[in-house]
């Protein structure tokens, strides 16, 4: 047997530390509601009563779902990062260098300087990002111009 006074010391300070943390999950309020929380643990076939499971659980969602968040963001930056890349390869030089200087002369920045700072997150970018973490996503293409959108292929006159 072993009566190594350390080992008992140490699973003491892990059994406190997690009496202190699930102490903590009552004063929380996490972000995703509890009632929410039980509902979608209900459909799944779990109860439990214990409030402190049901946070447990809503704090753990929560942080899945900013990490997903947050690599989807990193997609969606190197994306643009490349079209912008991109862009500036294809610029004609002599004609970007007289713009530049026409500009400079009426105190005008460089407008391939000035990017657009607005970000696009596209399907694409949170897609791979929940890749990553061994979800699939699969979406159906949408077609918002095309004019039979909506119609029952066997009603299309053509």
């Amino acid at each position: 047997m072993n009566h190594n006074p350390q080992s008992s010391d140490g699973k003491h300070d892990d059994d406190s530390a997690l009496s202190d943390f699930l102490a903590s999950l009552m004063d929380y309020a996490p972000t995703i509601p509890d009632e929410l929380v039980e509902h979608y643990l209900a459909k799944s076939g779990f109860q439990c009563p214990d409030v402190r499971l049901i946070r447990l659980v809503a704090v753990a969602t929560q942080k899945f779902v900013a990490e997903v968040a947050s690599d989807a963001l990193q997609h969606c930056k190197a994306r643009q990062a490349a079209v912008v890349k991109d862009k500036r390869e294809k610029q004609q030089k002599v004609i970007y260098l007289c713009l530049l200087s026409f500009r400079i002369s009426f105190g005008l920045s460089d407008p391939l300087l000035e990017q657009d700072k607005r970000l696009i997150l596209t399907m694409d970018d949170l897609s791979k990002s929940l890749r990553e973490y061994g979800v699939n996503v699969k979406h159906q293409e949408y077609f918002a111009d095309s004019p039979s959108t909506g119609i029952d292929p066997a009603s299309r006159e053509e």
